[in-house]
């Protein structure tokens, strides 16, 4: 059992005789023991908040933005790789709040030069395309994208792809297909970048959060990549550009004080800008993903996993859980809130690093334990 587990064990076990005070206690010592793993691991560095309604919110850094840089903080920006598709999802469901989409839109009627549909009686949808559900191999071509091949071309490589099933049927995680979106915009003269930016980074007031490469390497503060090269042994990378092409997949660039912001529009405090209709909207589940639930850290509580929109949904010994995390070269990032708790939390990282897979598993846990002591001792 490691450090983390064995330490948490404890805390979990006082908490069933402290409820009223199990909230403050077991976090502050969870904070304590991450960064421990972080040491023992000697890793780069990270970034951690947790949101919790009517509280002050919780930060915790470890680390440098890299060898020679300077300390983690609250304004370090990072790459969310994947959770970029969080944000996708909540700014499309603000177009089609103003109309300008909805989500029976097929991907033919926002590219009509390119055809994807394999069923002349079931075209794939923009809820296909954020759903996860298109119905092709998943991941097709992300190989491609890693080797640099431009955006059209790939495109065109997923017009001759074969369906694994009918749109909307079945889980099929994808990366190259959210290109459509990068596209679209192109062919409006704009760009996702400026949209998304426009209509939902600003209005939330985020304070570093930006999209696309250079936007990261203009940032004040940012972390650099860095990838193992031995056990425990962590060397920089240079910041690949090739995901960032797909900007509505893997291009947004962000630091836990807007992370912070981020799950807190997730928990409805913004209504103006994301209300409650569109929050439900993107994350009730749809397709059911079943390798989710024998993940080795969440396997013994985990009863249920589905995709929504631009979101994983866990059934988290009956408590609903809403995640994604996110990959790339020399980054790692996880984000998932719940509404039922009123909890929110994000983990950044500049490395590759599998321990965040325990970290974030062990957080819902201990928040749960938590949960059910207050409710009890009341």
């Amino acid at each position: 059992m490691s450090l983390l587990k064995q330490s948490l064990a404890f805390t979990l076990l006082a908490i069933s005789f402290v409820a009223p005070a199990a909230q403050s206690e077991w976090v502050a010592k969870y904070t304590q023991e991450i960064k421990a793993q972080a040491k023992q691991k000697k890793l780069p560095g990270f970034a951690f908040v947790m949101v919790e309604r009517d509280q002050e919110s919780t930060f915790t850094f470890y680390g440098k933005t890299d060898r020679h840089g300077t300390p983690i903080d609250k304004e370090t920006v990072f790459r969310l790789a994947s959770v970029s598709k969080t944000f996708t999802a909540a700014f499309v469901a603000k177009e089609i709040e103003e109309n300008k989409f909805t989500w029976e839109n097929s991907l033919q009627d926002l590219l009509p030069d390119y055809q994807f549909d394999n069923y002349a009686d079931t075209p794939i949808l923009l809820e296909h395309l954020i759903g996860q559900s298109t119905g092709f191999i998943p991941n097709a071509y992300d190989n491609l994208i890693e080797a640099n091949y431009k955006l059209p071309r790939v495109l065109q490589h997923l017009e001759k792809l074969d369906s694994l099933c009918k749109p909307g049927v079945c889980y099929t995680y994808q990366n190259t297909f959210f290109g459509v979106l990068e596209e679209y915009y192109r062919g409006k003269e704009t760009s996702f970048a400026d949209e998304i930016t426009n209509n939902l980074i600003k209005p939330l007031k985020m304070p570093t959060a930006s999209v696309g490469m250079e936007a990261l390497m203009a940032s004040k503060k940012w972390a650099k990549p860095h990838a193992a090269i031995d056990k425990n042994r962590w060397v920089s990378v240079k910041v690949k550009d090739n995901y960032y092409k797909y900007n509505p997949a893997a291009g947004i660039n962000a630091s836990a004080a807007d992370m912070e912001i981020w799950l807190k529009a997730m928990l409805v405090e913004y209504p103006k800008i994301i209300n409650q209709d569109l929050v439900t909207a993107i994350t009730t589940p749809r397709v059911k993903t079943k390798r989710e639930m024998y993940r080795r850290e969440w396997r013994k509580v985990i009863k249920d996993a589905h995709y929504a929109l631009g979101w994983r949904v866990y059934n988290v010994d009956d408590i609903e859980i809403i995640y994604h995390g996110g990959w790339v070269q020399g980054y790692r990032a996880d984000v998932a809130f719940s509404p039922e708790l009123g909890v929110g939390y994000a983990m950044l990282m500049n490395a590759e690093s599998n321990l965040i897979n325990e970290i974030t598993a062990d957080f819902w846990k201990g928040q749960i334990k938590a949960y059910r002591a207050k409710n009890n001792a009341n």
